[in-house]
């Protein structure tokens, strides 16, 4: 049994990299943005990588949790 959980403790911090997924705020020509531009596609991005640890896309507070959570990141 303590096989057991310590594999899936082990498989949970190397599975967890997979699950986050980077924002960056570049234009198309590899500069970075900022002000408003900058918020906005932080924003878009981060709302389209809301996703639970299954794969399925969040929604409500979990969702906004999420957002928030990336956009300071």
């Amino acid at each position: 049994m303590k096989r057991l959980s310590v594999l899936v403790v082990l498989s949970l911090f190397s599975a967890s990299p997979a699950f986050a997924q980077a924002c960056k705020a570049v234009s198309a020509d590899g500069k970075p943005l900022a002000g408003a531009a900058k918020t906005s596609h932080m924003k878009k991005c981060c709302e389209d990588n809301a996703k639970s640890a299954e794969g399925k896309a969040l929604s409500g507070a979990a969702k906004k949790s999420s957002v928030d959570k990336c956009m300071k990141g």
